[in-house]
Protein backbone atom coordinates (compact mmCIF):
# COMPACT_ATOMS: atom_id res chain seq x y z
CA UNK A 1 0.00 0.00 0.00
CA UNK A 2 1.53 3.25 -1.51
CA UNK A 3 1.95 6.01 1.59
CA UNK A 4 -0.40 9.26 0.68
CA UNK A 5 2.14 12.63 0.01
CA UNK A 6 1.72 15.34 2.38
CA UNK A 7 0.40 18.67 0.96
CA UNK A 8 3.92 20.19 2.38
CA UNK A 9 5.70 17.18 0.81
CA UNK A 10 3.68 18.24 -2.26
CA UNK A 11 4.74 21.81 -2.29
CA UNK A 12 8.33 21.33 -1.59
CA UNK A 13 8.13 18.28 -4.42
CA UNK A 14 6.63 21.11 -6.87
CA UNK A 15 9.40 23.58 -5.64
CA UNK A 16 12.09 21.77 -6.16
CA UNK A 17 10.66 20.68 -9.80
CA UNK A 18 10.51 24.34 -10.32
CA UNK A 19 13.72 24.96 -9.71
CA UNK A 20 14.82 22.24 -11.60
CA UNK A 21 13.51 23.60 -14.67
CA UNK A 22 13.88 27.12 -14.16
CA UNK A 23 17.76 25.70 -13.79
CA UNK A 24 17.56 23.89 -17.61
CA UNK A 25 15.86 26.84 -18.94
CA UNK A 26 18.80 28.77 -18.43
CA UNK A 27 21.06 26.56 -19.34
CA UNK A 28 19.54 26.15 -22.70
CA UNK A 29 18.51 29.87 -23.11
CA UNK A 30 21.90 30.82 -24.54
CA UNK A 31 22.50 28.47 -27.12
CA UNK A 32 18.53 28.44 -28.38
CA UNK A 33 19.08 32.45 -28.55
CA UNK A 34 22.47 31.92 -30.25
CA UNK A 35 20.28 29.42 -32.82
CA UNK A 36 17.66 31.77 -33.07
CA UNK A 37 19.48 34.59 -33.88
CA UNK A 38 21.60 32.77 -36.96
CA UNK A 39 18.22 31.44 -38.28
CA UNK A 40 16.24 34.50 -38.37
CA UNK A 41 19.04 37.20 -38.19
CA UNK A 42 17.70 38.82 -35.49
CA UNK A 43 19.43 41.63 -33.85
CA UNK A 44 21.55 41.66 -36.87
CA UNK A 45 23.37 38.78 -36.71
CA UNK A 46 24.66 37.87 -40.30
CA UNK A 47 24.71 34.58 -42.09
CA UNK A 48 27.50 31.76 -43.20
CA UNK A 49 27.90 30.23 -46.24
CA UNK A 50 30.68 28.89 -48.51
CA UNK A 51 29.84 30.38 -51.59
CA UNK A 52 28.16 33.37 -52.90
CA UNK A 53 24.89 32.38 -55.16
CA UNK A 54 24.82 31.98 -59.06
CA UNK A 55 22.14 34.59 -59.45
CA UNK A 56 23.58 38.25 -59.54
CA UNK A 57 20.83 40.81 -59.86
CA UNK A 58 21.10 44.19 -61.52
CA UNK A 59 20.05 46.20 -58.23
CA UNK A 60 22.69 47.45 -56.61
CA UNK A 61 23.42 47.58 -52.70
CA UNK A 62 25.48 49.91 -50.74
CA UNK A 63 27.66 48.09 -47.86
CA UNK A 64 28.86 50.94 -45.46
CA UNK A 65 31.95 49.58 -42.79
CA UNK A 66 32.11 50.67 -39.11
CA UNK A 67 34.92 49.52 -36.63
CA UNK A 68 35.20 49.77 -32.82
CA UNK A 69 37.36 49.14 -30.21
CA UNK A 70 36.48 48.12 -26.85
CA UNK A 71 38.55 50.22 -24.24
CA UNK A 72 40.67 47.94 -22.66
CA UNK A 73 42.42 46.88 -25.91
CA UNK A 74 45.02 48.50 -26.59
CA UNK A 75 44.44 48.08 -30.88
CA UNK A 76 43.66 50.49 -33.44
CA UNK A 77 41.36 49.10 -35.47
CA UNK A 78 39.45 50.42 -38.59
CA UNK A 79 38.02 49.50 -42.45
CA UNK A 80 40.36 49.66 -45.29
CA UNK A 81 37.50 51.14 -47.26
CA UNK A 82 34.39 53.16 -45.71
CA UNK A 83 31.69 51.72 -48.50
CA UNK A 84 31.44 49.27 -51.06
CA UNK A 85 28.78 49.42 -53.72
CA UNK A 86 27.78 45.80 -55.38
CA UNK A 87 24.80 44.32 -57.11
CA UNK A 88 22.39 42.05 -54.92
CA UNK A 89 24.28 38.38 -55.05
CA UNK A 90 28.00 39.48 -56.32
CA UNK A 91 30.92 38.35 -53.43
CA UNK A 92 32.53 41.13 -51.92
CA UNK A 93 35.85 41.22 -50.15
CA UNK A 94 36.56 43.89 -47.57
CA UNK A 95 39.60 44.72 -45.05
CA UNK A 96 39.55 45.58 -42.28
CA UNK A 97 43.33 46.66 -40.04
CA UNK A 98 44.18 46.08 -36.61
CA UNK A 99 47.28 47.74 -35.24
CA UNK A 100 48.76 46.43 -31.55
CA UNK A 101 49.66 49.56 -29.95
CA UNK A 102 51.28 47.86 -26.98
CA UNK A 103 54.14 46.24 -25.97
CA UNK A 104 52.74 43.07 -25.10
CA UNK A 105 50.96 40.35 -27.52
CA UNK A 106 47.56 40.76 -27.27
CA UNK A 107 44.49 38.55 -28.55
CA UNK A 108 41.57 40.44 -29.52
CA UNK A 109 37.77 38.49 -31.00
CA UNK A 110 34.95 40.29 -33.08
CA UNK A 111 31.75 40.43 -32.84
CA UNK A 112 29.04 41.89 -35.08
CA UNK A 113 25.91 42.85 -36.71
CA UNK A 114 24.93 44.82 -39.51
CA UNK A 115 21.86 47.16 -40.01
CA UNK A 116 19.14 47.33 -40.61
CA UNK A 117 18.42 44.42 -38.56
CA UNK A 118 16.09 42.68 -41.09
CA UNK A 119 19.31 42.85 -43.77
CA UNK A 120 21.18 40.01 -40.96
CA UNK A 121 19.05 37.44 -42.53
CA UNK A 122 20.01 38.59 -46.11
CA UNK A 123 23.67 39.42 -45.63
CA UNK A 124 25.73 35.86 -45.63
CA UNK A 125 29.67 35.78 -44.83
CA UNK A 126 31.75 33.44 -46.65
CA UNK A 127 34.68 34.05 -44.89
CA UNK A 128 35.77 36.60 -41.64
CA UNK A 129 38.44 37.33 -39.48
CA UNK A 130 35.14 37.21 -36.64
CA UNK A 131 35.46 33.10 -37.32
CA UNK A 132 38.46 33.23 -35.32
CA UNK A 133 41.15 35.11 -32.55
CA UNK A 134 43.30 37.72 -33.83
CA UNK A 135 46.79 37.72 -31.30
CA UNK A 136 48.50 40.29 -32.33
CA UNK A 137 52.04 40.79 -31.43
CA UNK A 138 53.46 44.40 -30.01
CA UNK A 139 53.47 47.28 -32.72
CA UNK A 140 52.12 44.20 -35.13
CA UNK A 141 50.12 45.31 -38.30
CA UNK A 142 47.88 42.83 -40.39
CA UNK A 143 44.77 43.28 -42.99
CA UNK A 144 41.70 40.73 -42.63
CA UNK A 145 39.41 40.03 -44.82
CA UNK A 146 36.29 39.68 -44.59
CA UNK A 147 34.58 38.42 -48.07
CA UNK A 148 30.43 38.38 -48.39
CA UNK A 149 27.09 38.94 -50.58
CA UNK A 150 23.78 40.34 -50.11
CA UNK A 151 21.43 36.90 -50.95
CA UNK A 152 19.16 37.97 -53.93
CA UNK A 153 15.93 36.34 -51.98
CA UNK A 154 15.95 39.82 -50.08
CA UNK A 155 13.98 41.38 -52.86
CA UNK A 156 11.30 38.81 -52.49
CA UNK A 157 11.02 39.79 -48.59
CA UNK A 158 8.45 42.36 -48.15
CA UNK A 159 9.77 43.20 -44.94
CA UNK A 160 13.42 43.20 -46.53
CA UNK A 161 12.73 44.14 -49.95
CA UNK A 162 13.50 48.10 -49.23
CA UNK A 163 16.47 47.72 -48.19
CA UNK A 164 19.46 49.10 -50.09
CA UNK A 165 21.95 50.45 -47.59
CA UNK A 166 23.91 47.78 -44.82
CA UNK A 167 26.18 48.92 -42.40
CA UNK A 168 28.48 46.13 -41.48
CA UNK A 169 29.89 47.01 -37.80
CA UNK A 170 32.07 45.04 -35.79
CA UNK A 171 33.77 45.74 -32.37
CA UNK A 172 36.95 43.82 -31.38
CA UNK A 173 37.28 42.75 -27.29
CA UNK A 174 39.80 41.78 -25.40
CA UNK A 175 40.10 37.86 -25.14
CA UNK A 176 42.32 35.26 -23.38
CA UNK A 177 43.89 33.25 -25.76
CA UNK A 178 42.26 30.06 -26.12
CA UNK A 179 45.75 27.35 -25.67
CA UNK A 180 46.82 29.83 -22.85
CA UNK A 181 43.56 29.86 -21.20
CA UNK A 182 43.26 25.69 -21.88
CA UNK A 183 47.15 25.62 -20.25
CA UNK A 184 46.02 27.53 -17.72
CA UNK A 185 43.02 25.56 -16.69
CA UNK A 186 45.06 22.36 -16.95
CA UNK A 187 47.82 23.41 -14.74
CA UNK A 188 45.50 24.43 -11.77
CA UNK A 189 43.71 20.98 -12.18
CA UNK A 190 46.70 19.05 -11.68
CA UNK A 191 47.87 21.57 -9.06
Amino acid sequence: MMKRMSPEGRTVTMLVGVVVTMGALSWAAVPFYDWFCRVTGFGGTTQISTAAPDEVLDEVVRVRFDANVDPNLEWTFRPMQTRMDLRIGENGLAFYEAINNSDVPITGTASYNVAPEISGYYFDKIECFCFTEQTLQPGERIEMPVSFYVDPSIVKDRDASWVRDITLSYTFHRTEPRRAALDTASSETIN
